[in-house]
């Protein structure tokens, strides 16, 4: 029952909420199978004498994991350091915490993330670093063109943009360009 509780609030963390403001979907797997692997290593080993050392072990464990891979978004992270609560939570429940409790516990988690995501509306901005040939618009005063240009050129609705560096030996300028991820469909081409 705890287990299929468990997979049921993952599967609305990761789809249901999630899924619906990023297009990562190589999460997708990694999340539901760390789930499914956490809450059964927590389970199987709920026998045995365990306090909180053992919870903050795994988590432990995770962090050093991320710093030898590639680097995660922070709000990937917090995803995944949710699915990993959910599912500790979920296998160490014992027989004084009643299924009412648990189930509680779950439906505030999904809705904290629900209002995270829907009222604060928080979206995730990526960065590209261009190479800018036109180097009469890098100039004070010609911000509005400049953009525009960008814009135009890569058909991303840009936030704002920042000029990183400028060679006038080449006459070209590196421009680091923002934009939400959500808001441009031409960016999960890219």
């Amino acid at each position: 029952v705890r287990f299929s509780m468990n997979l049921t609030v993952i599967i609305i963390i990761v789809l249901g909420l999630y899924a619906k403001t990023s297009r990562r979907k190589d999460f997708y797997f990694s999340y539901i199978a760390i789930s499914i692997g956490i809450f059964l290593l927590c389970f199987l080993l709920a026998n045995v004498k365990m306090e909180l050392g053992f919870a903050l072990g795994l988590f432990a464990v995770f962090s050093i994991i991320r710093y030898r891979t590639d680097s995660i978004p922070i709000k990937e992270m917090t995803y995944l350091f949710v699915v990993i609560v959910v599912s500790v939570i979920n296998a160490l429940a014992n027989k004084k915490i009643s299924y009412a409790e648990l189930f509680t516990t779950n439906l505030l988690i999904v809705g904290g993330l629900y209002i995270l995501e829907k009222y604060l509306n928080l979206r995730q901005e990526l960065t590209y670093r261009i190479l800018y040939e036109k180097i009469e618009n890098v100039q004070a005063g010609m911000e509005d063109e400049l953009l525009a240009d960008l814009k135009l050129r890569t058909g991303i609705n840009i936030k704002r943009f920042e000029i990183e560096r400028i060679d006038f030996l080449r006459d070209v300028a590196y421009i680091n360009i923002y934009f939400d991820i959500n808001g441009n469909k031409k960016s999960e081409m890219l």
